[in-house]
C-alpha cells in the first residue's frame, strides 16, 4: 500500500490493509508521518508501515504543494524498487492523490507486480477546487492528461465514488478496469457501545479535514446565527487542514471561542467514541466543483454511530441519500444551515426519527457487507489463473 496520507488516520486505506492481513497476505504500508511519529513501526495483525516522509498541512502555493509530492514519489519509488529486489511483490495498491504516485511502481511493474490504482479523490477537480483553476485551463487538461496515462500503467482503477467512477471510465479508463468501492464504514472501527453523555450541553461535531471546500466557515457562521437560541450547544471540530488558521480567527471575530473549538487532529479510536455521544453531525460541504460530487465517508460513520446528521444538497449526497434518513440544508447557505440546526436541536424526535431510519439503510453500506468486492480484485490480479496460494 502506497499512500501520501496519515495511515493511523487513512480509514480507507487501513480497511484494505487489514482485510488483506486476515486473508494471509503480507502487507507494507508506506505513508506519511505525523510529529512524534516513529519512521518504522508493526501494524495490527502482521506487516509493517514506513513512515517515509513527514507532512504539515501548510501548503499555501501550488509550488510548496507539488514539490511535497514530488518528494514522496521519488522516496517511495526508491522503497518499491529496493524491496522489490530482495522479495517480488505480488500487488501494489497505489492512493491518490497524486495519480503519478503511480509510477513508483515502475519497476516492480516491469518485474511482474501488479498495480492498483484507487482514487480517492478525482485530481483535476480537486486540484482545480484547492487553487481556483478553471476546468477549461491548461493545468486541468494536463492533469487529464496525466490521469489518463495513470490509470494506462495500471491494471485496475478504484474510484471512491459512483459519479468519479463514471466519469473515470468516461474519459481514461476502458471498460471493465474500472470499479467503485465507497468508504465504506468499518462496523469494527466504528461499534456502537451505546455510551451517552449526561452534562445538559447539546453537542454539534464535525470530524474530518479542515480544508476550504468543507465549508467549516459556513457552519461556524451560521451556529453564531442560532447560537442564543440555543444556549445549552457546542460546536466541537476535530481535524487539522489549511484552513486552521482562518478557522481561528474566525471563532475569534465572532467571539465564539466559549461555544466552538478546534480541537486539533485525533487518532480512529479516540474519535469513534466522541462521535458517537455527539448530538447532532455536521457535514457542510459547499456545492463547488470538487465538493458536490466528494463522498463524504463521516456521513456513514454517524450512521453506524446512530447519530442524527445535517447535510448539504450536493448531488452526491442526493444520489445516496434522502430526507428519511439525513437533514439536508443549502449548500453554501449559512441562514438555510442555521434553520437546520435551529430545528433538529428543538426536535428531539425528528432526531430520533432520523438516527433509527439511517441505521437501518447503513447496514448495506458496511465495509463488511461489500469487502468482497475487492478481495474479488485481488484475486483476479494475483492469482489470474484462479489457484490461491498462501502469503
Amino acid at each position: 500500500m502506497v499512500s501520501y496520507s496519515e495511515y493511523e488516520s487513512d480509514s480507507r486505506v487501513r480497511r484494505y490493509a487489514e482485510l488483506l492481513i486476515k486473508q494471509g497476505y503480507r502487507v507494507d504500508i508506506l505513508s506519511i508521518r505525523q510529529k512524534g511519529q516513529e519512521p518504522e513501526g508493526p501494524i495490527e495483525g502482521g506487516g509493517r508501515v514506513y513512515r517515509i516522509q513527514s507532512r504539515t498541512r501548510n501548503e499555501k502555493s501550488k509550488a510548496t504543494y507539488l514539490l511535497k509530492l514530488i518528494l514522496f514519489f521519488f522516496r517511495s519509488m526508491f522503497f518499491l524498487t529496493w524491496e522489490n529486489m530482495k522479495e517480488k511483490y505480488d500487488l501494489i495498491h497505489v492512493h491518490s492523490v497524486p495519480d503519478f504516485e503511480v509510477f513508483a511502481a515502475l519497476f516492480p511493474k516491469l518485474f511482474g507486480s501488479s498495480v492498483i490504482l484507487d482514487i480517492h479523490d478525482i485530481v483535476p477537480e480537486f486540484y482545480a477546487s484547492k487553487f481556483k483553476v478553471s476546468t477549461s485551463s491548461t493545468t486541468f487538461k494536463l492533469l487529464v492528461a496525466v490521469e489518463r496515462m495513470s490509470i494506462a500503467f495500471s491494471d485496475h482503477v478504484i474510484a471512491a465514488n459512483h459519479i468519479w467512477g463514471k466519469r473515470i471510465q468516461e474519459r481514461s479508463a476502458s471498460n471493465g478496469k474500472c470499479t467503485t468501492i465507497l468508504n465504506y464504514p468499518d462496523k469494527d472501527s466504528f461499534q456502537r457501545q451505546y455510551n451517552r453523555r449526561n452534562d445538559g450541553k447539546f453537542i454539534l461535531l464535525y470530524p474530518g479535514t479542515l480544508n476550504y471546500h468543507q465549508g467549516l466557515d459556513i457552519a461556524i457562521r451560521a451556529f453564531s446565527r442560532v447560537k442564543d437560541q440555543i444556549p445549552e450547544a457546542e460546536f466541537h471540530i476535530y481535524g487539522q487542514g489549511d484552513q486552521w488558521a482562518a478557522l481561528t480567527q474566525l471563532i475569534e471575530e465572532l467571539k465564539l471561542g466559549d461555544r466552538v473549538f478546534l480541537r486539533g487532529f485525533v487518532p480512529m479510536q479516540e474519535i469513534t467514541p466522541l462521535m458517537e455521544t455527539a448530538d447532532l453531525g455536521i457535514v457542510p460541504k459547499r456545492k463547488d466543483g470538487f465538493g458536490n460530487e466528494a463522498f463524504s465517508t463521516k456521513i456513514l460513520e454517524f450512521m453506524v454511530l446512530g447519530v442524527p446528521l445535517i447535510v448539504p444538497d450536493t448531488t452526491i449526497d442526493k444520489l445516496y441519500f434522502n430526507e428519511q434518513v439525513v437533514q439536508f440544508f443549502c449548500s453554501g447557505d449559512e441562514e438555510s444551515l442555521s434553520q437546520a440546526i435551529l430545528m433538529l436541536a428543538k426536535n428531539p424526535e425528528r432526531r430520533e426519527a432520523l438516527a433509527s431510519n439511517a441505521s437501518e439503510f447503513v447496514k448495506k453500506y458496511t465495509w463488511e457487507a461489500n469487502q468482497q468486492s475487492y478481495l474479488d480484485i485481488v484475486e483476479s490480479l494475483v492469482h489470474p489463473t484462479g489457484e490461491r496460494r498462501a502469503h
